[in-house]
């Protein structure tokens, strides 16, 4: 059957799943509902995970991919792979790898890992367990998704999607993000039921929560994965959270986003080991315990007018007087891993305003919840450092600059594999931001 056949065949029956999912009974009112353990997900041998070499497959499983819990024709293989947190202690986290159909694969040495913006708190909303027939309101961002790395799919590239979150969903630790992408890849590359050619070439991929892991694997992987690094040829990033403390002050009070920070905060403190609670006020206690949980489906427009200072203690209203903050904080800015040594394609909006988030009087401008001057600083940056950056902009919003972008993400990624001159606009990049570490305040 021809590849254009096969891929109208394919979009027409993935869309009719996911209309029939979205439609289906009981799947907005199971978002609280209590899911059965995986065993899958547990690594139980008595042998020390920590004896395991990083990206080493502990488990494997074949499953059908499903949208909502409805099948589709896709078969996928799950691993259990040995990785680490963001403090690098050992983890074993799941990617799921989605090979094509057709028979004569003409691109079988070409694999996509494409970072998911499933974006939550909880571990039950990764797109592992998703894909593998979750049915909660959360599992629809994954299901989604699927027509966005379907154009891969269709011409016969592998598709990779890890739990970038972790098996303890730690949202906004960038650094993890990036160490479980990049051990997603070294277990996939390892694995012989996947049996990936020795000269595969990998293309990430991400957009907003999926950029974070895509940003934060391109800059550790030359010292954290060189052996990762040496397959990889471009990221596309697209919707990019640089300077978490900056995005703190563009979004609070923000209609639609501003309880994302509350997210990032729990998020960041987690991964870091942070007794959070201490620090909160009576209001934040209360933000803490109904977050801690949720995805960002139950959050966006569901905590207008939310600003710092109302959930932390007195003492810390400042929160440069906060140094379990400031030192946290410091550790997710984008360009403290290192530099990537392959291409880059970044883009991002301005119009923020499309979706009530104000410009920052001190930071500028951004696409409602990261801002425009700290990515074009970040791309300054490496463009310095010899990187290879095309970088654009768009006057739209965070949720409509993802339509204008994943076509040109789509068509950059599709050059790198065909070793295209890879295109630059380093020198026509307005300056941005200063991305300083912040300073602890006594």
């Amino acid at each position: 059957m021809p590849i254009h056949s096969q891929a109208k065949r394919l979009l027409r029956t993935l869309t009719g799943v996911a209309v029939a999912a979205v439609t289906l009974p009981g799947v907005s009112s199971a978002i609280a509902a209590t899911a059965t353990p995986d065993p899958f997900y547990e690594y139980t041998d008595s042998t020390p995970l920590s004896s395991y070499a990083p990206g080493t497959v502990l488990k494997t499983r074949t499953i059908t991919y499903r949208i909502l819990g409805l099948a589709t024709p896709l078969k996928a293989t799950q691993l259990l792979y040995r990785s680490v947190d963001v403090q690098m202690r050992p983890v074993a986290n799941v990617t799921t790898v989605v090979k094509p159909s057709c028979l004569l694969c003409l691109n079988k040495n070409k694999v996509v890992s494409y970072q998911s913006f499933y974006d939550s708190l909880n571990p039950e909303d990764s797109p592992s367990r998703s894909i593998a027939g979750g049915k909660r309101l959360p599992d629809l961002i994954p299901g989604v998704e699927t027509a966005l790395f379907a154009p891969f799919l269709l011409q016969g590239y592998t598709i990779i999607i890890p739990d970038t979150e972790g098996p303890k969903a730690n949202f906004a630790a960038g650094p993890e993000y990036g160490y479980h992408t990049l051990n997603s890849i070294r277990a996939a590359l390892k694995s012989p039921e996947l049996g990936l050619p020795s000269n595969t070439k990998v293309a990430m991929i991400g957009y907003s929560g999926g950029a974070i892991a895509s940003e934060w694997a391109a800059e550790l992987a030359p010292t954290y994965a060189p052996d990762v690094n040496q397959k990889l040829i471009g990221s596309a990033i697209g919707g990019v959270m640089v300077h978490p403390d900056h995005n703190l002050d563009y979004i609070q009070g923000s209609p639609i986003w501003g309880g994302v920070a509350g997210m990032a905060l729990i998020g960041v403190g987690r991964s870091f080991d942070l007794n959070l609670p201490q620090y909160l006020s009576e209001k934040g206690l209360a933000l803490h315990e109904k977050m801690k949980n949720q995805s960002i489906v139950n959050v966006l427009g569901q905590y207008p007018d939310l600003y710092w200072k109302d959930i932390v203690k007195p003492e810390y209203e400042n929160r440069l007087k906060l140094g379990a903050y400031v030192d946290s904080v410091n550790k997710v800015i984008m360009g403290t891993g290192g530099t990537p040594t392959i291409p880059l394609f970044i883009g991002q909006g301005t119009g923020g305003e499309l979706e009530g988030t104000k410009a920052s009087p001190i930071w500028g401008k951004g696409d409602g919840v990261m801002l425009a001057g700290d990515v074009r600083t970040l791309a300054r940056q490496y463009c310095a450092k010899g990187v290879q950056i095309e970088h654009k902009e768009y006057a739209l919003s965070h949720f409509t600059s993802v339509a204008v972008w994943l076509p040109q993400a789509i068509g950059w990624v599709n050059d790198r594999f065909r070793n295209k001159p890879v295109p630059q606009n380093c020198a026509s990049i307005q300056p941005g931001n200063p991305l300083d570490l912040v300073v602890a305040l006594p």
